[in-house]
């Protein structure tokens, strides 16, 4: 259970980040979190998505394989980019005004939860 939420708040961290330096860059992602009501509605958020992606995205996924596997991979990026939208359209948290910035978020999202998992340890990592 422990590694579950320590799993959770690295995704909201890196959802905030993704918020922060998108809205640095001029896209259209916001986050506001000034208390832990508005850090809880960004936990709540980042279940919606993880949500969306372990349903419909892999429905999505496997549905689109022939296609994913026409583009080596890229349309998976396209899939994630909707479902970043799809949960930012929700309000929970965080919200995505179009599509081009759910694209960029979605993969600025990626790139910082990779960092935060190399520098935050797992215990299932470890052990192998």
């Amino acid at each position: 259970m422990g590694r579950f939420l320590l799993r959770w708040v690295i995704l909201t961290v890196s959802l905030l980040l993704t918020a922060l330096i998108g809205r640095n860059l001029g896209l259209h992602i916001t986050a506001p979190v000034t208390d832990a009501a508005n850090f809880l509605q960004l936990m709540i958020g980042v279940g919606v998505l993880g949500f969306l992606n372990a349903t419909l995205g892999r429905l999505l996924k496997l549905l689109t394989a022939p296609l994913n596997c026409l583009t080596l991979g890229l349309f998976s990026v396209l899939i994630n980019a909707g479902l970043f939208y799809l949960a930012g359209t929700f309000g929970l948290g965080f919200e995505v005004k179009n599509f081009i910035a759910a694209l960029a978020g979605s993969i600025l999202m990626g790139l910082i939860n990779g960092a935060l998992s190399v520098v935050i340890p797992d215990d299932k990592r470890d052990r192998e």
